[in-house]
């Protein structure tokens, strides 16, 4: 999709803050509010827009741990591949999935109440999996830096 520089603007302020107003978000983008309406919705239409969200805090609801798992699979098949992915799916711990190269075959980011939580989600969903050889474990000690936005060249 070809981006005008008021589309950058448009988006850049909705990465920021997706519940500004039309009139907020028509001011900063240089567009009418009818305008910055329909584009919003080309943007969802065409996928560009997947969906809006809010983001929590997670020690605001009882997460204290963040884990960088790299798992290394049994085969690499694509049969094996696939089943891990879905099942990693469907896994509320893990917020990211990411295939990489190197020694490991997946890079999962993890999210536990604790220790003891972590311990069992590792022990009794990751490592039990069959498509799963091995795992280790990274803890997160602080966040640096944590953005949802994407760099749009304005």
């Amino acid at each position: 999709m070809k981006l005008s520089r008021s589309d950058k603007r448009l988006l850049e302020a909705l990465q920021r803050d997706a519940a500004l107003s039309q009139s907020d978000l028509a001011e900063i983008a240089g567009m009418s509010r009818s305008s910055v309406w329909r584009r919003i919705r080309d943007f969802e239409d065409s996928g560009l827009i997947q969906r809006q969200v809010a983001l929590i805090d997670p020690k605001q609801v009882g997460i204290s741990l963040q884990v960088l798992l790299a798992v290394a699979m049994t085969e690499h098949t694509d049969e094996n591949r696939h089943e891990f992915e879905r099942f990693v799916g469907t896994l509320p711990e893990v917020t990211e999935c990411f295939s990489v190269s190197g020694e490991r075959d997946y890079m999962l980011h993890v999210l536990a109440p604790d220790m003891d939580a972590y311990t069992n989600f590792l022990n009794q969903q990751i490592l039990k999996h069959p498509a799963v050889r091995s795992a280790s474990s990274t803890f997160v000690l602080k966040r640096v830096k944590y953005i949802t936005q994407l760099p749009l060249e304005s």
